[in-house]
């Protein structure tokens, strides 16, 4: 699940408003702020992380820990079955991580980098986020694809590849 960060700061902006029409000081206004989530929608998100390795790829990839990365990527897990109280943590969780789509999918490719550090550079990695939006009548989505290298290269640099690799290049290109 996430959270919108762009209506958060729009709620967030009114209720400055608010509390400032009311008397409240900008340091008692920041210090509720601080400690009292503030409201936004949510989105359930579809996140999809895939790794791909060439022929000569001997490393072990659990599903559980890219299950895990892409988790770890949204604003909160979800869950199926959960008690009321805890149905506050993990709204309190979203509210105070809020992320786009895009942010979803920079935390998947950045998760992959760090739990893979010795994946080879020619490896095939695809992140995808989709969110299924609750106020809008479009559903929003994001995705990075290409070889780790240039993965890796971005992140180091900040920069962005000249290309990046599609899978039909991906798959057609020689171990």
């Amino acid at each position: 699940m996430t959270a919108c960060p762009c209506a958060q700061e729009l709620v967030a902006g009114r209720a400055r408003e608010r509390l400032a029409d009311d008397g409240f000081t900008e340091e008692d206004i920041d210090r509720v702020l601080e400690h009292v989530p503030v409201a936004t929608h949510n989105q359930r998100g579809l996140g999809t992380l895939k790794i791909g390795c060439t022929e000569a790829c001997d490393d072990e990839i659990d599903a559980l820990e890219l299950l895990a990365i892409v988790e770890d990527s949204m604003s909160s897990e979800i869950y199926e079955l959960m008690k009321r109280t805890d149905e506050g943590a993990v709204v309190e969780k979203a509210h105070r991580r809020p992320r786009f789509v895009e942010d979803c999918v920079r935390e998947m490719v950045g998760g992959v980098v760090e739990h893979f550090p010795d994946l080879d550079d020619r490896a095939y990695v695809s992140a995808r986020q989709e969110n299924l939006e609750t106020i809008h009548q479009h559903n929003v989505m994001a995705e990075r694809f290409g070889t780790l290298g240039e993965v890796r290269s971005e992140l180091a640099t900040g920069e962005l590849a000249e290309r990046h690799t599609a899978l039909r290049a991906w798959l057609d290109s020689p171990s």
